[in-house]
């Protein structure tokens, strides 16, 4: 079976992202098309200005940036997380910490080089979405991607320099190049292009329309 290459590109504290992370998972299995798809993390940073250090949730932010008061910013969380729900996903997103998040993609690039990258991915959405962490603390990634198992000297390494700072950087112009410019977005084969966290069906059938392209005659 000719091999698929998916790209995805993702924030890690990007709720909607874990949604279509989940729906994506199932679309491999609706599609029949699971070994032959090669998945690529890609790097995109939904607020690179964001701070390193902060205590602020995302209904303050909300508030702040958007004027949106407590009230309906917990109804709208509510529709995330109901729909998270439906994934099998347990949000408490009243806990969430948006912060910078330049570190933690360095990281997931770091963990591709190990094959673990889908797993660290993982864990850092569910400690974003779930349990409050923040994913710009480096005590706090360290002991995430050990719980991914990552090995903690090379994280501490890579953490404390500026390793794969370039491998994220050019997954963003990469992302330019196709015209991402929200996330989640999944680039099937280089061709086809689907934009946020979409139903599993349509994935499904994206999956499909590149294997018949790759094995027509």
């Amino acid at each position: 079976m000719n091999e698929i290459s998916v790209e995805i590109w993702t924030d890690v504290v990007c709720p909607w992202c874990f949604i279509g992370k989940r729906r994506f998972e199932k679309a491999l299995d609706l599609s029949g098309l699971r070994e032959a798809v090669r998945v690529r993390w890609r790097s995109f940073e939904l607020d690179p200005a964001a701070p390193r250090v902060t205590d602020e949730t995302i209904p303050e932010r909300m508030l702040r940036r958007q004027g949106i008061p407590p009230r309906q910013a917990a109804r709208l969380l509510a529709g995330v997380s109901a729909q998270a729900a439906d994934e099998g996903l347990d949000y408490d997103l009243a806990l969430a910490r948006p912060s910078n998040t330049f570190d933690a993609h360095r990281l997931v690039h770091h963990a591709e080089s190990l094959g673990l990258a889908g797993r660290l991915q993982e864990r850092l959405m569910v400690a974003y979405t779930k349990e409050g962490a923040s994913l710009s603390d480096h005590p706090t990634l360290l002991a995430l991607a050990g719980e991914a198992g990552l090995e903690a000297d090379p994280v501490r390494a890579v953490l404390a320099g500026d390793a794969y700072a370039d491998a994220v950087r050019a997954d963003e112009e990469r992302a330019t190049r196709f015209g991402v410019s929200a996330v989640p977005s999944f680039v099937v084969a280089g061709r086809w292009t689907a934009s946020g966290a979409q139903t599993a069906d349509v994935l499904a059938d994206l999956l499909r329309k590149a294997h018949a392209a790759t094995t027509a005659p």
